[in-house]
């Protein structure tokens, strides 16, 4: 049976110090024989991410700042059958092209992994268990858990929302309604470094805030605003679908 292709979408901004690792990584795991499109979009880095990424041999391409824009971005430009939207701080298991094409048929229309999170603090573990939960009971996976779709599907539903906030919840929900999404129990790796910069209860407080503050129906560009003002007085982390310039590093449990 054919395979899918599968290309690989990295949004990134000032990711010097992690592109390349997660780069070489991803070259050394491909499948010889079907090799994944690895296409890293840039947004607006001011680092050395544009220079590295390039030396690694993959595609890079320049977007507006902020990740929902990027991916979308690199979807476009994409030539596989099977969309996966990775952060540039986290690591797909060895064998995630099969693992995809193993669950990736009718009725599933998309998926991600379990997530791991590259820490020993035992609070780290209970993060873990947290995002298990969530993701397999109510079937909400987020962006640093390797997000992977049919191409066709995605651009049936026109992409990533335009959104500063929440980007890739809101899409997980759109998808809901059309299939099955299925969490592989294989854990992708992430790095522990947004829970470091502030600590893991106040970063997860926050993370809960933003969630809770979507549900109500809060705008996303307020809930961006109140994200953007508590990180920046020492309040806040980074995270997946922050409406800001940073992209692919982090997570809301």
């Amino acid at each position: 049976m054919k395979k899918s292709k599968i290309s690989i979408i990295i949004p990134v901004f000032n990711e010097a110090l992690t592109i390349t690792q997660t780069l070489k990584i991803l070259t050394s795991q491909g499948d010889p024989y079907n090799p994944p499109e690895i296409i890293v979009v840039d947004g607006g880095s001011e680092d050395e991410t544009v220079s590295l990424a390039q030396g690694e041999g993959v595609t890079v391409l320049s977007s507006p700042p902020g990740k929902a824009a990027q991916m979308n971005t690199g979807a476009a430009y994409a030539s596989g059958e099977v969309l996966l939207f990775l952060h540039a701080d986290t690591r797909l298991p060895e064998q995630y092209q099969s693992l995809i094409e193993g669950v990736l048929h009718p009725p599933v229309i998309a998926g991600a992994f379990d997530l791991g999170i590259d820490g020993e603090d035992p609070l780290l573990r209970w993060v873990e268990k947290l995002v298990k939960v969530r993701s397999r009971w109510c079937s909400l996976p987020y962006g640093d858990q390797a997000i992977f779709i049919k191409a066709s599907t995605f651009h049936e539903l026109g992409g990533f929302p335009p959104l500063p906030i929440m980007e890739d919840f809101a899409l997980v929900r759109q998808l809901r309604k059309r299939g099955t999404i299925h969490i592989i129990p294989t854990p992708v790796i992430t790095s522990a470094r947004r829970w470091e910069k502030l600590g893991i209860l106040k970063t997860t407080w926050i993370n809960q805030g933003v969630i809770m503050g979507y549900f109500l129906g809060v705008s996303p560009h307020r809930l961006a605003r109140w994200y953007r003002g508590n990180r920046e007085s020492g309040v806040g982390s980074r995270e997946s679908g922050v409406g800001s310039r940073e992209s692919g590093v982090g997570n809301r449990e």
